[in-house]
């Protein structure tokens, strides 16, 4: 067709630009797989920024992000000034007057370049075309990426029409607010917001003159003009920005001589933490919303989502508060306890070598084996050799000179805690704290860490009678028991004491025995209602995990989450109907449109008497005389007829301590102990679960019962809104015991040992002797004490309440 043109130069051109049409044509569709992607219209149109996702409390506070770009948006208005000026200025003059190529630039920094003044020509659209759409990454770039220059050119021209697309479609003040939205200012930060919030603690709109400066400044070379790293090139290049604005009439003679004077004054903040879970909560919400984003195909770091969990803020920082309180003075209590002897030992008391098994377990040893073959002193040198390292510590992070040996030793000291209360009526989980610190111990004591529940699971025994017909009045005698089970074809005997290795032979109700946590009526429960019924009634609740079988398992041999046993408990108080707790209650896009509300799901399990009679028989713990969860009288938990259920557990040789605590709104559990299971306090009046966990409990509601905002109020347990129809009138008497040799407030009836290995291991108290055992056990024909009156009974009461607030008080003296 190009003959039809008889001028011969007017031919030429013609077939020049039909060339050039038909080489962008083919750059465009990506012709051969020769260009790689170009970017579309629609993908114009509908720009893809990676965003993160932002996690709120219930209450509206931002608490995190995920990220793989630490980038939030911002808008124009949003954006100060000063940052808009200083960018026109210092990366492109003309960004208002071209069409997102500056021809008149391209010229002048060629003729630049060829005299030697190397000057780059790009505008702001093109650094942005640049980095939306990554023209100049390898997948962007199909087979040309091979040849040097030819892919360069390419590259240069994608550039240039993605540039043309973009100012076709949008507004020179959109475009320059994707630039500061999508433009990295180093240090894994994106976007100006980020940014601003980084380097100065500031919104965009707060932003100096001379911020502006530094932060458009930094564009040249993240890197080189880093002003944490590099204060004095930063400074300079911010100088540099600073001339460019008075150059092209932003700022006046006087104000660049005055910005220039001023340091760059950098104040370190932070977009309330960071990404990848960086706190157990955060962990915990990403795990939660794997399958989810799965199966909607949602991308958790990109998408820019906003997750609102179920967490209450004020009561999440009081939970806290109270782990942080009661944590040092748990840890210093371990260590006045062991002082300089080693604290790892099995159920005999003998010495275990946890440093040297932990070393052999780590990665590094097994290289070191085959690289050190012939040589174990250079092994034994390589992990005792100093260096600089950052420790935990309960007064803040120290900095010291440890070898691994030493850090292995250290840790293994470390007591930890995990805490979570639960909303049972609507299944929100409202606190969530996995640890002590997630910096240094990633692993979750909620969800993740499996313990002994110890005496914590006896009212699923408790649970399981009444399922069968009993009733709280019910009798059982406090005295020496043997069960007889089969195991493995043989005939075995379990024969389970009481916490101080006493028996009463007192006839008690099942809410004495339970209030009180006494070994023996529980086992004779069990035994009673069969063992199969504890396990069946302890999964209907809601435990999930693995429950063996055996006639002690209402003593809590089995391990179990915190998670697990709070879902439990919180279908006592939700009047028998279990719920899924649920973490996060919303998540909508950018734009504040909901994509999903999570409701928990629901099952009825047990009828809503039973529930009831569930709920009465945990204010045992309080009410009746010698009730384990007594110790709760030291703080202000009593006004207006307040009542709290509750239940302590300590496991064998006291490794686990437990608290369940239950008031008329939540649930809460609570696990203390050591991650490695062979450090343990040495005997109940350091380490049971009333002297370690349950004081956590209880200094966190006093926090939440103390600031009238949260609405969570003092108050009793509903009333039951259906007939009672079991005996529940059966109040104990109270006797004169003798506490010299054990205080019945505080001890809680924790695991016993079976009469066979591999059952759950015998509890015992160092300091009663067998002997003093015996003699302390009363002949079966021996007459009880005389009741008391209840004046006498209040009296001793007010005393024992009395003589464990002095005792408390010298303990936190003495640590």
């Amino acid at each position: 067709m190009f003959k039809e043109i008889h001028n011969k130069y007017l031919r030429y051109i013609s077939i020049f630009i039909y060339s050039i049409i038909i080489f962008f044509c083919a750059l465009q569709l990506n012709f051969l797989w020769l260009f790689g992607y170009s970017p579309s219209i629609h993908d114009i149109k509908m720009p893809t920024l990676s965003v993160g996702s932002e996690l709120y409390t219930s209450d509206g506070k931002l608490i995190g992000r995920y990220y793989k770009e630490n980038r939030t948006p911002v808008d124009f208005k949003q954006i100060s000034p000063s940052v808009i000026n200083a960018l026109v200025a210092t990366e492109d003059v003309r960004f208002y007057k071209h069409i997102g190529i500056d021809f008149r630039s391209l010229l002048s920094s060629g003729i630049s370049t060829a005299t030697g003044d190397k000057r780059g020509a790009s505008t702001i659209t093109q650094q942005l075309a640049k980095n939306m759409y990554r023209t100049r990454y390898n997948k962007s770039q199909g087979f040309i990426r091979h040849i040097p220059v030819v892919r360069t050119i390419v590259s240069k021209l994608k550039e240039w029409m993605t540039a043309v697309k973009l100012e076709s479609n949008y507004s020179k003040n959109d475009i320059i607010t994707m630039y500061l939205n999508t433009v990295s200012f180093g240090n894994n930060t994106y976007g100006i917001k980020t940014a601003a919030r980084i380097y100065f603690d500031k919104q965009t709109d707060s932003l100096t003159v001379p911020e502006s400066a530094m932060l458009v400044g930094m564009l040249k070379g993240t890197s080189t003009y880093n002003p944490v790293r590099y204060p004095e090139r930063a400074l300079e290049r911010r100088n540099v920005s600073l001339s460019q604005m008075n150059k092209y009439g932003y700022i006046t003679d006087q104000q660049l001589n005055e910005f220039k004077s001023l340091p760059l004054d950098l104040k370190e903040g932070r977009v309330d933490e960071g990404s990848d879970g960086d706190s157990y909560l955060r962990a915990a919400v990403s795990k939660y919303l794997e399958k989810w984003c799965k199966d909607n195909r949602y991308d958790l770091y990109e998408d820019g989502l906003k997750i609102y969990t179920t967490i209450d803020s004020k009561l999440q920082k009081y939970a806290e508060e109270a782990v942080a309180e009661q944590m040092r003075i748990i840890q210093k209590r371990f260590y006045n306890v062991w002082g300089n002897e080693d604290p790892w030992q099995d159920s005999e008391k003998h010495k275990v070598d946890y440093p040297g098994r932990a070393m052999h377990n780590l990665p590094i040893y097994a290289m070191l084996e085959k690289k050190y073959a012939n040589n174990p002193d250079s092994i034994t040198a390589y992990f005792n050799k100093k260096k600089k390292m950052k420790i935990f510590s309960y007064k803040g992070d120290r900095d010291t000179l440890f070898s691994t040996m030493d850090s292995i030793r250290y840790y293994g000291k470390i007591m930890n805690t995990g805490m979570m209360t639960l909303d049972p009526f609507t299944g929100k989980i409202k606190v969530w704290v996995g640890g002590v610190d997630h910096k240094f111990f990633k692993y979750d004591h909620v969800n993740q860490a499996k313990r002994q529940a110890g005496s914590t699971f006896k009212p699923f025994a408790y649970l399981a009678a009444f399922e069968s017909g009993m009733s709280p009045c019910d009798t059982f005698t406090d005295k020496p028991v043997k069960i007889k089970y089969e195991e493995n074809g043989k005939t075995e005997y379990w024969e389970p004491r009481n916490a101080d290795w006493n028996t009463t032979y007192r006839e008690m109700s099942l809410r004495t025995a339970m209030g009180r946590s006494v070994n023996t009526v529980t086992a004779q429960v069990t035994e009673k209602v069969g063992w199969d019924n504890v396990v069946k009634w302890a999964h209907e609740c809601g435990i999930d995990s693995h429950l063996q079988s055996v006639p002690s398992v209402s003593l809590g041999p089995n391990d179990v989450s915190v998670y697990e046993m709070v879902r439990a408990y919180g279908t006592f108080l939700n009047k028998g109907v279990r719920t899924d707790p649920i973490l996060v209650e919303k998540i909508t896009d950018q734009d504040n449109t909901v994509i999903e509300d999570f409701v928990a799901k629901t099952k009825r399990v047990l009828s809503e008497e039973i529930a009831w009679l569930m709920l009465y028989m945990f204010r045992g713990g309080m009410e009746e005389p010698g009730g384990t969860s007594q110790a709760l009288w030291e703080w202000d938990l009593w006004k207006k007829n307040n009542q709290i259920g509750g239940k302590t557990g300590t496991s064998s040789d006291y490794v686990d301590a437990w608290y369940m605590g239950i008031t008329k709104d939540l649930v809460t559990g609570v696990w203390v102990g050591c991650d490695e299971r062979s450090a343990h306090f040495k005997n109940g009046e350091t380490g049971e679960g009333s002297r370690t966990a349950l004081p956590i409990f209880a200094k966190f509601m006093e926090k939440v019962y103390h600031d009238q905002s949260t609405g969570y109020t003092y108050g009793p347990f509903p009333k039951a809104t259906v007939p009672i129809t079991r005996s529940i009138n059966c109040p104990t008497p109270s006797y004169a015991v003798d506490t010299a040799v054990t205080d019945s407030v505080v001890t809680d009836s924790v695991n016993v040992a079976p009469a066979t290995e591999g059952e759950a291991t015998q509890e015992k108290q160092e300091e009663v002797k067998p002997e003093e055992k015996k003699a302390a056990e009363p002949a079966p024909k021996q007459l009880p004490p005389v009741p008391l009156t209840r004046k006498e009974e209040r009296e001793l009461r007010r005393k024992q309440r009395q003589e464990e607030k002095e005792r408390k008080k010298n303990e936190n003296n003495a640590n």
